[in-house]
């Protein structure tokens, strides 16, 4: 199968300080390896994992190779830093998953610097080959109002897919082959999605203690 995609990253919520065994990270890198659709799938340890300051990991992000040829997929904070590189960078897609668009009155939040300033929802949308985006009725640190606002804001490029008990998508389950399918269908050819879906199992996952 050829390969489609140079790369995809997966971006973590804060407080991760092992992605590959937090949530769904580890379990997803594994999945979307199996499709052949990227010639990587990169999970790294953020730094400055518990602040997740947008000073601190735009530049990391950069430095993995998050460009015209990559999709992000952006749990949480993660969902917060790809939607601010976006702002500047071109990437072939963008995933977020569990997004916001304020710091919600959480200090740490705050800190993080995401929120001072407008959105720049233009420049988003037309830096993204294509945006994807969950959000679960039932999540206990994000409204859903907050969500609704990003696909609104995001406009057509952005399609938005929304669950009723998934919580904070703390696990691969709850959305793990929704999300390879709906890849599938934007990185290959109609023909071929059937039969990936098929390869493609679901499982469980480990969690971590993220709040965001």
């Amino acid at each position: 199968m050829s390969l489609l995609c140079k790369r995809c990253i997966i971006v973590p919520g804060n407080g991760c300080t092992n992605a590959k065994k937090s949530n769904w990270y580890g379990r997803a890198q594994e999945e979307l390896t199996k499709t052949g659709l990227f010639k990587e799938v990169i999970v790294e340890n953020m730094p400055d994992p518990h602040v997740a300051r947008e000073s601190v990991w735009l530049p990391f992000l950069q430095k993995l190779g998050a460009d015209e040829d990559a999709v992000l997929i952006g749990h949480s904070s993660g969902a917060e830093a790809t939607m601010r590189l976006l702002e500047k960078q071109k990437l072939r897609g963008a995933v977020l998953v569990s997004a916001c668009h304020t710091d919600l009155g959480d200090e740490n939040e705050r800190a993080s610097g995401y929120y001072d300033r407008p959105w720049e929802w233009t420049a988003i949308a037309e830096n993204a080959g294509f945006i994807l985006q969950w959000h679960s009725t039932d999540d206990p640190f994000i409204p859903i109002s907050e969500a609704r606002h990003v696909a609104e804001s995001l406009g057509e490029k952005c399609e938005y897919i929304e669950h009723e008990k998934s919580s904070h998508f703390f696990k691969w389950d709850v959305f793990g082959n929704e999300l390879l399918e709906k890849l599938m269908m934007k990185l290959q050819p109609a023909e071929s999605v059937e039969a990936l879906v098929v390869e493609a199992d679901a499982g469980t996952s480990s969690s971590c203690s993220a709040s965001f």
